[in-house]
């Protein structure tokens, strides 16, 4: 189970930055390719990665409808392209795991995420998705058939293999098929790397698997190696970071997956760098923002045996990232902060750095936001009673622990609340540590020895 949350985590981590905001919806995110023309037009290399381009810098910058508008176009105008259908899959995927509040790496550390499914993707969507990985597959087996050595086909078959992955660890739950479809998504990375070594994107994919296998604990890696399953934490963040200097499309895909990367190493200045340099680049990303945020959390927590002051001026720097996230001051025309999403995150910091009352505070207005993501608000009372408490508020948390009851069985939220029924729940060390072969927070395992 610890590998699936390892597994699950950096393929998540992977996409964050591309993620749109809820509460932007329309009819047209979930329409149809139009009919292609009878005949394709003449492939015109340049205007194609103009409309890529402009669909990236469209995700990125949280224009969630202005990227599928662009992906909808290549495919229509390149039929026999893969890149569109595989575009518009990602997007579809991005806009289901954004809607049910699924882009933390934080929820994969929960085993219970792995258990309860009471919250059952709509068919629709799930027959969406599969019709835009099979349109987009096909593609790229005939262009492979007729051209052995087509680089771009390879690229995207193994793209749309790594996207399977993801789907079925973060959407179905299927953890088995995730890891099948990874296995071919690296084998088919691999081969592109050998047929042109210069095609440093397909290395997003060789880093993650190399810092997976390399993860592994020590028992689990050597049954691997027999296997032929071999990796390498560090050959893994080299990797990444080669893909990060010298990518041509995937360089902030890189650079997002090594924030998450660099926090499980403890590099949480490495990782807030990167997080910073991009919640920069595009500041409509409210999620880079908090994924900076949380490096400098986790920072201060590092500094507070040893130096006091600077803990205290890293978390304020952390808590002010919060609080202008919550400021009504980004407009009409700004970004729609998921303030459920927010409060849950600000809260979650505050526990981290020991302030149980305010983060009280912030997890119940999480659960309280009108329209809140409904598994948000069962993992936000629930973080409440928690924070109850820690802050010593025994009756109160009971309560908030009873209602949690009275909803729905999300991430086997019900187990951790007849948990804090029986006795008061308890935080210890919160982050991950580097010396932890399991991946597994010190807070996860108090929980499982209460």
């Amino acid at each position: 189970m610890n590998l699936k949350r390892l597994f699950a985590t950096t393929l998540t981590t992977a996409v964050l930055a591309t993620a749109a905001p809820a509460q932007v919806k329309s009819a047209a995110a979930g329409a149809p390719v139009e009919k292609a023309a009878p005949a394709a037009a003449p492939f015109d290399q340049k205007r194609f990665e103009a409309m890529r381009t402009e669909g990236f810098d469209a995700l990125y910058n949280l224009d969630y409808e202005g990227a599928r508008r662009r992906f909808r176009e290549i495919a229509t105008v390149y039929p026999d392209h893969p890149a569109g259908y595989e575009l518009l899959a990602a997007s579809l995927w991005l806009k289901t795991l954004n809607e049910s509040r699924r882009l933390q790496a934080s929820l994969y550390n929960n085993e219970g995420f792995y258990k309860e499914k009471d919250d059952q993707i709509d068919p629709k969507v799930q027959a969406e998705f599969r019709d835009l990985t099979r349109r987009t597959k096909e593609l790229c087996e005939a262009r492979l058939k007729a051209n052995p050595k087509d680089t771009d086909a390879l690229y995207y078959l193994g793209a749309v293999e790594g996207l399977k992955a993801a789907w079925g660890s973060m959407v179905e739950r299927s953890f088995m098929s995730a890891l099948t479809n990874g296995k071919d998504s690296v084998g088919h990375h691999r081969d592109l790397v050998k047929l042109d070594p210069t095609y440093v994107d397909a290395k997003v994919t060789i880093g993650m698997y190399d810092y997976v296998v390399g993860s592994l604990p020590p028992v689990v890696k050597l049954g691997a190696t027999m296997f032929g399953y071999r990796g390498s934490k560090k050959r893994g963040i080299a990797t990444l970071e080669q893909v990060a200097r010298e990518g041509r499309w995937t360089r902030d895909d890189a650079k997002t997956l090594l924030i998450a990367l660099l926090k499980r190493e403890r590099r949480y200045r490495d990782a807030y760098n990167y997080a910073a340099e991009l919640a920069a680049k595009y500041p409509r990303n409210y999620l880079l923002k908090m994924e900076a945020a949380d490096a400098l959390v986790s920072q201060a927590e590092e500094e507070r045996a040893t130096n006091p002051e600077a803990a205290k001026k890293t978390e304020a720097e952390a808590f002010a990232v919060f609080d202008s996230l919550l400021a009504p001051a980004h407009g009409p025309n700004g970004p729609k902060v998921p303030l459920d999403l927010v409060h849950y995150n600000y809260g979650d910091a505050l526990l981290v750095a020991g302030q149980s009352e305010r983060a009280a505070k912030e997890l119940a207005a999480a659960a309280a936001v009108p329209g809140a993501e409904a598994s948000m608000v069962t993992r936000a009372r629930l973080r409440h009673a928690q924070a109850l408490d820690l802050a010593g508020r025994r009756e109160e948390a009971v309560k908030q622990y009873q209602a949690v009851l009275a909803r729905p069985n999300v991430y086997d939220s019900h187990e951790d609340a007849r948990r804090g029924l029986k006795e008061p729940y308890k935080l210890t060390h919160a982050k991950v540590s580097e010396n932890d072969p399991d991946g597994e927070t010190s807070d996860a395992k108090a929980q499982q020895a209460n």
